[in-house]
C-alpha cells in the first residue's frame, strides 16, 4: 500500500482504491506495525472515486512524504559509489576505500524537512559548484523505535567538485537548499522490499536522454538493519527519520547537471519521482 501526503490531506492507496485518512502525518506513520494499522483505517475511511483521486493526486498537489522527521544518508554502500568517490578525490581516495570495508558505515545528516523537495518539484545545484549529480537512493522510513516501516524514493543531490576538493567539505557538497527530494509516496509493506527491486534513473536534457542506467537493491553491501542500528545507536528520533541508503548509479566524470535538466527516478513497488534541476532564485536577483 502507498501513503500520499497532499495539499488536501493524506491519501491511502490500497487494493486499487484510494481512501482519505483523517490524521496528522507524524502521528499516523510513527508507530510499529504501520501496515496493519493502515489496513484497519481503510476499512472505515472514505473511499474516493477514480476521478476524485486523480484530481487530488494531480500535478503540483503531491507533497514530499515527510513531517517532523530529519533526513540522513549512508555513503559508500555500493561498490560503484566507492569507485566514483575515489575518482573524484585524489587526496581522500583511501578514505572511501577504507569505509567501504569498515565495520562502521558512513552516515551523515542530509536535510531537515523544510529543505526537502517533492515529486514534480525543483532540486537545486550549487552556484559555486562545477560538477553536480543526482544520486537515486532507496530511502527507509524508520520509526522512533528504530524499526523500518516504509520506503520511498530519495534523490541525494551532490556537488562532486566540492567534495572532491576536500573530504571535509562534504557538508557543503551535500547539505543546502533543496538538495534532497523524497517521493512520490511512502510505500508500506509487511515484508521488506524485495532485493531484486530495480532502481532506475534517467536524466533528460532538452527532451533527450542525457544519461540512463539501472541497478537492483540487492547490489548494496550493507543490510538495512545494520545501517539503522548504527544511526539509532546514540541518537533519538522522536518522530522517526528517513535514511537514504546509498547509490550505485553514478553518471560519468564527463557529465554534470545543468539548469533545466529533468531527473526521473523509478524504484519497483514505490513508483516514479520526477524533479527539475534549478538554481536557488536568490542568485538571480
Amino acid at each position: 500500500m502507498k501513503l500520499y501526503k497532499t495539499i488536501n490531506g493524506i491519501l491511502l492507496e490500497h487494493e486499487g482504491g484510494f481512501f482519505v485518512i483523517d490524521s496528522q502525518w507524524d502521528a499516523l506513520v510513527n508507530r510499529d506495525r504501520l501496515e496493519t494499522h493502515l489496513k484497519s483505517l481503510a476499512g472505515t475511511a472514505k473511499k474516493l472515486t477514480a476521478e476524485d483521486s486523480r484530481l487530488l493526486l494531480s500535478a503540483g498537489s503531491i507533497l514530499p512524504p515527510i513531517g517532523g522527521q530529519e533526513v540522513w544518508a549512508a555513503g559508500v554502500t555500493y561498490l560503484q559509489s566507492r569507485d566514483a568517490r575515489m575518482e573524484e578525490s585524489e587526496t581522500a581516495a583511501s578514505l572511501y576505500d577504507l569505509v567501504y570495508d569498515a565495520i562502521r558505515p558512513e552516515l551523515f545528516f542530509k536535510s531537515v524537512a523544510s529543505r526537502v523537495s517533492g515529486h514534480l518539484k525543483k532540486v537545486y545545484i550549487r552556484k559555486d559548484s562545477t560538477w553536480d549529480v543526482p544520486e537515486p537512493e532507496l530511502t527507509l522510513f524508520v520509526n522512533a523505535n528504530g524499526n523500518i516501516q516504509g520506503y520511498t524514493i530519495g534523490n541525494d543531490m551532490s556537488s562532486r567538485s566540492i567534495e572532491g576538493e576536500n573530504a571535509l567539505y562534504l557538508p557543503q557538497a551535500k547539505i543546502y537548499e533543496k538538495s534532497a527530494a523524497l517521493g512520490p509516496c511512502l510505500y508500506v509493506s509487511e515484508t521488506p522490499i524485495p532485493a531484486e527491486s530495480a532502481i532506475k534513473m534517467t536524466i533528460s536534457r532538452n527532451g533527450q536522454a542525457a544519461f540512463s542506467d539501472m541497478t537492483t537493491v540487492s547490489r548494496i553491501k550493507r543490510s538495512f538493519t545494520e545501517l539503522t542500528g548504527f544511526l539509532f545507536a546514540e541518537i533519538n528520533f522522536s518522530q522517526g527519520c528517513y535514511l537514504m541508503t546509498g547509490t550505485c548509479l553514478v553518471p560519468p566524470q564527463t557529465f554534470t547537471l545543468q539548469e533545466g535538466d529533468v531527473v526521473e527516478i523509478t524504484i519497483d513497488h514505490i513508483g516514479t519521482m520526477v524533479n527539475t534541476v534549478a538554481i536557488n532564485p536568490k542568485h538571480k536577483k
